[in-house]
């Protein structure tokens, strides 16, 4: 069987780190908060402790003030809009779009091009309804 490899259609070097930044919750999972322990040589224990709270019963990685969109991930680097933990990020963010194209992005180019302003950064707000998740 031959795999048939999927192009990407935005880059997330040229974003403000909008996914980081948006969601008011990135869960983990034990296998994920693992990988944070290992990555800063810390127990699991203290892993969780620093790194992650508990928010409507599922464990979630702690948020920041964020000088763009008001708050971000913990690990958002603010200046370099990079992710500081890159190789031990959790893995609903390895994931992320999970699809080739990347609805931000799409709307960053879009705003860039008739604003024909290259550091234009839309604000948009995720907001969810009748308490779903």
């Amino acid at each position: 069987m031959e795999l048939i490899e999927t192009q990407s259609n935005y880059d997330c070097s040229d974003c403000p780190a909008y996914c980081c930044s948006v969601y008011e919750r990135v869960q983990v999972n034990a296998q994920d908060i693992r990988q944070l322990a290992r990555h800063f040589n810390v127990n699991y224990r203290t892993a969780v402790e620093r790194f992650t709270k508990t928010y409507d019963g599922e464990r979630i990685l702690r948020q920041k003030v964020d000088p763009i969109f008001g708050k971000a991930c913990k690990f958002l680097n603010p200046d370099t809009r990079q992710c500081t933990i890159y190789d031990a990020r959790p893995q609903v963010c390895r994931e992320f779009p999970a699809h080739p194209r990347c609805a931000y992005y799409d709307l960053l180019q879009f705003e860039r091009a008739q604003q024909n302003d290259d550091t234009v950064i839309p604000l948009v707000q995720i907001t969810f309804r009748n308490g779903t998740k």
